[in-house]
């Protein structure tokens, strides 16, 4: 298996991101994570086509609330190591290594907060190790049954025809606010050869589009788990994402017997951490607060 490792000076002085690495091997791959603050373990699951970076605006006030926050980078993402066969990459192959990565560094009393491929990656850790999770925090994402809308089936055909996929401008595209360059180089960083892109080409045909592909009957599995999760859940869903609109959070609402209300995130997109983090931070501690109380 040929990987792709990112050298580190691609790194060097992102803004906004000047957190130390922290790394684990698992199956002889090199998977990153951060893990900043002290305290309850708050674990954040990025989502397509981005990495830990997309968290760095929630980072420091969850840190400086008083909680840890681990945030991984999937194999192919980040600074985690990257085969180059875009074959290698499976749903529940992400879900193994996010698993025992997390095993590794023995989180236990997690809230989990999810966005995008996040929801089915971290939504199925969660429900598959509730002894290691208390919390929930669902926002953008879905759980996939085989039934995709034309917003998705666009995205799905663009990536098809993209092997060497322009990340920066899924980003810009995805976001309400105008993404300075230098923030968008930020995002491009991980990749710098269509090879190291493999992972990132192959997430949105994993996506499930038909009843019998594979995932389904996994997802299917979490979406029953959560049907009975009575722990506390937080639901916020932005106002502009065409892929995942309110009515996909409220479905979340309805099924979850723990989850409060739907919080709808005004002026904000697909990528709502990147257009509103700091609200997005706000809202994680007041409800961790309320818990709390």
């Amino acid at each position: 298996m040929e990987v792709f490792r990112t050298p580190d000076d691609r790194f060097s002085g992102l803004p906004g991101y000047p957190f130390e690495p922290d790394y684990v091997e698992v199956d002889g791959l090199r998977l990153h994570y951060i893990d900043e603050g002290e305290g309850e373990p708050i674990v954040c699951f990025h989502g397509e086509p981005t990495w830990s970076y997309l968290y760095r605006k929630m980072i420091p006030p969850l840190v400086t609330a008083g909680h840890r926050v681990i945030a991984p980078d999937y194999a192919g993402f980040g600074r985690s190591d990257k085969p180059t066969s875009r074959s290698w990459y499976t749903y529940d192959r992400h879900v193994a290594l996010m698993t025992e990565l997390l095993a590794r560094i023995d989180v236990r009393g997690a809230t989990a907060v999810v966005q995008d491929w996040g929801g089915p990656i971290g939504l199925r850790w969660a429900t598959e190790n509730p002894d290691r999770v208390e919390r929930l925090v669902i926002m953008n994402t879905g759980l996939f049954a085989g039934r995709v809308n034309d917003a998705f089936m666009s995205w799905r055909n663009f990536a098809e025809r993209n092997p060497d996929l322009p990340v920066g401008f899924v980003i810009q595209s995805a976001t309400v606010t105008e993404v300075p360059q230098e923030i968008i180089d930020a995002y491009e960083a991980p990749w710098p050869t269509p090879e190291s892109k493999a992972g990132a080409a192959q997430f949105p045909l994993l996506v499930p589009i038909t009843e019998n592909d594979p995932g389904v009957a996994e997802m299917n599995a979490a979406r029953e788990r959560l049907a009975t999760w009575q722990k506390p859940v937080l639901v916020c869903f932005s106002d502009s994402d065409p892929i995942f609109p309110p009515k996909a959070g409220q479905r979340f609402v309805d099924a979850i017997p723990g989850a409060g209300e739907l919080v709808v995130i005004e002026g904000a997109a697909h990528f709502l951490q990147e257009d509103k983090g700091e609200q997005i931070a706000a809202e994680m501690n007041q409800f961790l607060a309320d818990g709390r109380a």
